[in-house]
């Protein structure tokens, strides 16, 4: 709830970097300066912690549909998987929603949370988290597998950045805009123009034509006052 899922102000002059991330200096940035990050910031310091806990991580992948077709790479995404007392759990405080919020029991059981219910089905050589809300249809978050991941396995995400940004020069309109928060009984996502809230269960949708009210609303999102 703290700290905002902010793939909008991302700073990319010293390059991206995924693989070899200084995790020190993102801890200040993400963490004690409360400007956020994607996954790759941070579900990786959230690894560490954990780690640094005593807890047992183990480090996965996972891919949208959406960012499979535009990339082709299985590890769009990075999350964490915390066995404990022989159950295992999944662990993702880097999505920008809207998706679980608590942990999730990594098994077949439909789970609750916050008027949202979560299941894992079987896609034969990968798992689909789906989602629905009090009166929408199934949906699927993301699918990943169970294969324990090291931080050189997003070196194909990093290079496919690289050359995203590099070849972006179109009109910077805020369609590429995603950052997200958690509240109390919820999340709210912008992404692009596309304003989603879920509180309770129920999502309301609409369409951020207005650039003034689009700013206003990416800055209410990643600022300190955010409710």
């Amino acid at each position: 709830m703290a700290i905002p899922y902010n793939g909008a102000t991302q700073d990319f002059s010293d390059g991206v970097r995924l693989v070899d991330l200084d995790e020190d200096a993102t801890f200040e940035t993400s963490v004690v300066q409360g400007r956020g990050g994607t996954c790759f910031q941070l579900n990786r310091l959230f690894a560490r912690l954990l780690t640094e806990l005593g807890y047992d991580v183990t480090v996965l992948a996972a891919s949208t549909a959406e960012g499979w077709e535009a990339s082709g790479i299985d590890v769009e995404h990075m999350f964490n998987l915390v066995t404990l007392d022989g159950e295992q759990w999944l662990v993702d405080v880097g999505y920008p929603g809207p998706s679980y919020i608590e942990p999730l029991s990594a098994s077949g059981a439909v789970q609750s949370q916050y008027g949202c219910q979560y299941r894992l089905v079987d896609r034969g050589s990968r798992i689909a988290l789906q989602r629905r809300g009090r009166i929408t249809r199934w949906s699927v978050v993301y699918t990943f597998t169970m294969q324990p991941r090291e931080w050189s396995d997003w070196k194909a995400m990093e290079d496919f950045l690289v050359r995203e940004i590099t070849a972006d020069t179109g009109p910077q309109d805020g369609r590429k805009i995603l950052c997200g928060r958690t509240f109390e009984n919820g999340q709210v996502v912008l992404k692009g123009r596309r304003h989603l809230t879920v509180r309770d269960g129920r999502e309301e949708i609409r369409t951020i034509t207005d650039d003034d009210e689009h700013a206003q609303l990416v800055s209410h999102m990643l600022s300190d006052e955010f409710r």
